[in-house]
């Protein structure tokens, strides 16, 4: 399959099909009535969570092992599914960020639908680790795409007015290294299966949406160099992907993949200047890392001066020589040691900073950059 035939060449025709939700949610407003699953209950659901605090629990499945979440605005946070997923509810659809593993899939459908019956529209997967891409192909399939794919609402299939016929479900969005790397070409094995791939992409340093509020894309490469960071702008909410765990020790950096120690420290000095603190750098803009607690401004400052405080020890052993046995008997973590349960361990971190500086100086910045 050429890849290249998956990158993002739809822009304007998204754009020109968009137009249509409009008519489409209206249409789907007034069927409700009668539906089995009315949206009356379904959106009161929505009313009941918003005025809850960051964190607040919306609702819980699996004997509370999955918890729904208000974050703030038009955005929740669904925990306990693999990586943590957001819930975006625009004015006529659902936007998600992350999919979660496979086997939580209908229980995030489930989470959503307790929120609201509007059709969920675009997947952003952050990164391509099976705990956020795993759910992809199921929440896709209970999706749509666009008014002219085959199982939209209540049968508007408006093709013969864009004249595109395109595959059904929701459209999966990630950055272009992300699909590269989960593909392969024509006639070979992919690593992936295709069912989980983008199948839209962007090249650049960010991409934009609108699901009644402004969302950014961000390409941030720190773990891969496929990693994405997404802004809900209105909300003020970031998903942060790999980028940020509290819960990590010490951050996951796949140099397989084109994961950097520079890349995650520019990648978090990145959000930091996203987020604007309410008081005494707490509140205002919220985080949802990749797995863990909704966090604010000040939890992820900490949490970038650890990174880089272990960087500078770890390359200072670099340039006096030490080998990786030496600077681990040296443990330059010891003042953090045992502050996650989940991610890398002090070993697994220190390994992949050794090897990535210990690389020419140029093989660096190529990293950090993603190749660009």
């Amino acid at each position: 399959m050429n890849v290249t035939v998956l990158r993002c060449t739809r822009a304007l025709e998204l754009l020109a099909v968009l137009v249509l939700i409009a008519a489409v949610g209206r249409a789907s407003a007034r069927q409700g009535e009668s539906s089995p699953q009315s949206a009356l209950p379904l959106r009161h659901q929505d009313e009941l969570c918003r005025p809850l605090p960051p964190g607040g629990v919306c609702l819980q499945l699996d004997n509370g092992k999955v918890q729904l979440l208000h974050v703030q605005g038009n955005v929740y946070m669904l925990a306990g599914t693999g990586g943590n997923i957001a819930v975006q509810i625009g004015d006529q659809s659902v936007m998600v960020v992350d999919a979660g593993v496979a086997n939580m899939s209908d229980k995030v459908i489930s989470a959503i639908r307790a929120l609201t019956d509007k059709p969920l529209f675009f997947i952003i997967a952050t990164n391509m680790e099976d705990d956020y891409i795993g759910g992809n192909a199921r929440l896709s399939q209970a999706g749509w795409a666009l008014p002219n794919a085959s199982n939209i609402p209540f049968g508007h299939d408006v093709s013969n007015l864009t004249g595109l016929k395109l595959p059904s479900g929701a459209a999966i969005v990630g950055h272009i290294n992300m699909l590269d790397r989960m593909s392969a070409p024509t006639g070979q094995k992919a690593p992936v299966a295709e069912e989980l791939w983008p199948t839209d992409t962007y090249e650049g340093d960010d991409w934009r949406l609108y699901n009644g509020e402004s969302v950014y894309i961000y390409h941030v490469p720190a773990h891969t160099d496929g990693d994405s960071v997404v802004l809900f702008r209105g909300s003020d909410v970031i998903c942060t992907g790999d980028l940020f765990n509290p819960l990590n020790s010490y951050p996951v950096i796949d140099l397989k993949k084109g994961g950097s120690i520079d890349g995650y420290i520019d990648g978090l000095n990145q959000i930091i200047e996203l987020m604007v603190a309410k008081e005494n750098e707490e509140g205002g803009t919220y985080v949802i890392p990749g797995h863990g607690p909704i966090s604010d401004r000040n939890d992820v400052v900490n949490y970038r001066d650890m990174v880089t405080v272990l960087r500078a020890r770890i390359a200072a052993m670099v340039e006096e020589g030490k080998t990786v046995e030496q600077v681990k008997a040296a443990n330059p973590t010891f003042d953090y040691d045992g502050l996650g349960n989940y991610g890398a361990t002090k070993d697994m971190f220190i390994e992949a900073v050794y090897q990535d500086l210990s690389k020419p100086r140029n093989q660096q910045k190529s990293t950090a950059g993603g190749g660009r």
